[in-house]
């Protein structure tokens, strides 16, 4: 079993597919003074992934579990959605710690097993919500709980785009597609950043033949505020990240809010009784932010702080929200 001793160093990683995400991925590694020393694809002859390790100058050590038994320190998981569970268990249980894309796992129980096989094996796991390390989301988290809005009444968080390509593992049902799985997840996952964990949920979804959520338009309950989760692989080419949250002292608007990594500033609004007022947050890469936090965890240096058991909630509200789309229901979490 692999340990970390690595007297300061970087982390030695593999990757467990040749996904597109991996593109923002390893540089953020590379930057956070990681190496990638192993590369496993499902087709090793393939000319695809060929071409992706000479791009990235990664070696293909062969599939998957060659990945598990290689010497490495970190195992980054972005593979479809229903190979979260057995891939990121595997590599716990090889020693590895374990990067995993979003949604961590399909459900809440599933969320339960990875958490749990994390305590037993003392590896770290995190659920790789890059953009939630971005400057300007710790900043809407001070505006939100230090009050400066006021009361918060309602938060309205969106999410959506057009996926074109017919052959995407996002529109089968049986691998874990669907729109609030891919960029649904991230409104939710937003918004217990803001508000914590919600009582209920309501939710209603376009369905296609394949029976995976084209869109879907929830409503998460809290004491004194109703959050609204929208999501769609239908709304233009165009991502669409937008947030409005509404308080008794102001309100505040954004685009952009879910960009991990963007090339250009980014900013949002606040409108109050004092005027109305922009705040401007410079580019900044949150996948190497993530990577360096994970690293950091890993050595020892810090705490989590987005252990497995936060990742178990957030799967939860996912599960509140499915359950309530598919019958109509008001689910309580």
């Amino acid at each position: 079993m692999t340990t970390t001793d690595r007297s300061g160093a970087g982390l030695r990683w593999g990757l467990l597919g040749a996904a597109r995400i991996a593109r923002a991925l390893i540089p953020a590694i590379r930057a956070s003074g990681g190496e990638v020393v192993a590369l496993g694809v499902r087709d090793p002859a393939s000319e695809r992934a060929r071409a992706f390790a000479g791009e990235w100058q990664v070696p293909i050590v062969g599939g998957y579990q060659e990945v598990l038994d290689a010497e490495l320190d970190a195992v980054y998981n972005p593979l479809p959605n229903d190979l979260h569970l057995p891939w990121s268990l595997a590599a716990m249980r090889a020693g590895k710690h374990v990067l995993t894309e979003k949604p961590l796992v399909l459900n809440a129980a599933e969320a339960q097993t990875l958490a749990d096989a994390a305590a037993e094996t003392g590896r770290v796991l995190l659920e790789a919500f890059a953009y939630r390390f971005h400057p300007h989301i710790t900043r809407l988290r001070e505006l939100v709980q230090g009050g400066e809005l006021g009361e918060i009444r309602a938060v309205r968080a969106a999410y959506g785009f057009t996926l074109n390509n017919p052959e995407d593992f996002r529109w089968l049902a049986d691998k874990g597609g669907g729109a609030l799985y891919d960029v649904g997840t991230y409104p939710v996952n937003l918004i217990r950043l803001l508000l914590g964990e919600p009582a209920a949920a309501v939710a209603r979804a376009r369905w296609t033949p394949g029976n995976v959520d084209l869109g879907l338009s929830g409503v998460l309950e809290y004491p004194q505020a109703l959050a609204s989760v929208e999501c769609a692989f239908d709304w233009g080419d165009t991502a669409t990240e937008r947030l409005t949250i509404l308080g008794t002292h102001g309100t505040l608007d954004m685009n952009g809010v879910y960009n991990s990594n963007p090339q250009a500033p980014v900013k949002f609004t606040i409108t109050s009784a004092a005027g109305v007022r922009e705040e401007e947050f410079p580019p900044f890469n949150a996948y190497t932010a993530m990577v360096e936090h994970f690293q950091q965890v890993v050595l020892g240096e810090k705490d989590a702080w987005y252990p497995p058991e936060d990742s178990v909630r957030h799967a939860r509200v996912l599960d509140a929200l499915f359950g309530a789309a598919r019958t109509g229901d008001r689910v309580e979490i």
